[in-house]
């Protein structure tokens, strides 16, 4: 039986970057990161959560780099990530919005787009 959602991919072009934005801006931490070919494959889990982040494009599935996430991270104040996360320079399409529950948009450095919510 399954029991989780191990990971979501993030499509990327420069892993590194990537690297660099998931853990030093949103605070995930590294728990695979290993060379697959010319690539590498990096796991990034979420404090807290099950569920984590990987940044890896698939040969073929580069198209989906600069695309919106069919997902939704979420957290305990909208408001308040919006804050802390635009100190740190991350990119929102717009402030938060709070109906009919709060939300926002964001970017990673890759033009992926991110929807942000809490309850």
């Amino acid at each position: 039986m399954i029991k989780k959602l191990n990971y979501v991919g993030v499509p990327t072009r420069d892993q590194e970057r990537a690297l660099a934005f998931w853990t030093g801006v949103m605070g995930f931490i590294i728990t695979t990161d290993r060379p697959i070919g010319d690539r590498r494959w990096i796991e990034l889990s979420i404090p807290g959560a099950q569920t984590g982040i990987l940044l890896f494009t698939p040969e073929g599935h580069e198209d989906r780099v600069g695309t919106f996430f069919n997902g939704a991270f979420g957290c305990d104040s909208v408001p308040y990530e919006y804050e802390r996360l635009l100190e740190k320079g991350v990119t929102f399409l717009g402030p938060p919005e709070l109906k009919p529950f709060p939300h926002v948009y964001f970017q990673d450095p890759d033009g992926n787009t991110f929807f942000l919510s809490s309850r």
